[in-house]
């Protein structure tokens, strides 16, 4: 059947009534997000609504595939354990209940050591381990925002791997503060601080991409 002016004009109108509309000035909660009827995978951070790409790029997932499959083979048989997006980490709010957390974010890559803030739906509380990758237009998020709010609730050690320029920036927390311990790029072969014994070559991270 061929598509008429008016068909796409519906088409159009059922896109729009079906775009989920959030009021920006206000501030969300975990038990906001688990009420969104959406499709659309979003992120609050700091209550704030983040939307998260439709889709990632091919070699996001294969950068992402290849960290969390090295991580999860050096984990076998530990209590740590490696978790790839889309999980949900809740951050906790001192004194508060974790519905009223406004910050649910979901890391490419995460790795947890406590086990008992794994839970079925989501994980409550912080992890040691964090990864995102860098394919697009997430720079100032990744970079910035969440940089910020990843030290402000002491992640142990946090990586930004950069997939267009093939690059991984290493931050390791210090007296409450990230410090770079290095950018590895090329031929380096990265250490992973909180995993003892763990080390990722910079071929095996970018391979075939």
């Amino acid at each position: 059947m061929a598509k008429t002016k008016e068909y796409d004009q519906t088409v159009a109108k059922e896109m729009e009534a079906n775009e989920p509309v959030f009021d920006y000035s206000q501030s969300y909660t975990y038990g906001d997000y688990l009420k969104f009827d959406i499709e659309e995978m979003v992120e609050i951070i700091r209550g704030k609504i983040f939307r998260m790409s439709p889709a990632p790029r091919v070699k996001h997932q294969m950068i992402s595939l290849q960290l969390a499959t090295k991580i999860f083979q050096h984990l076998k048989g530990k209590s740590c354990k490696v978790f790839s997006a889309p999980t949900d980490i809740v951050l906790p709010v001192e004194n508060k209940k974790r519905n009223k957390s406004t910050t649910v974010v979901q890391p490419d890559i995460c790795v947890i050591c406590d086990p008992k803030i794994i839970e079925e739906k989501a994980i409550f509380g912080v992890p040691d381990f964090i990864i995102e990758i860098v394919a697009g237009k997430d720079v100032k998020k990744d970079t910035q925002i969440k940089f910020d709010l990843y030290q402000e609730a002491s992640v142990g050690e946090y990586w930004i791997v950069l997939a267009d320029i093939k690059l991984v920036e290493v931050y390791i927390l210090e007296n409450d503060k990230y410090q770079r311990l290095n950018a590895f790029s090329e031929d380096d072969i990265v250490p992973v601080k909180t995993i003892p014994g763990l080390e990722i070559s910079i071929e095996e991270i970018f391979e075939g991409v």
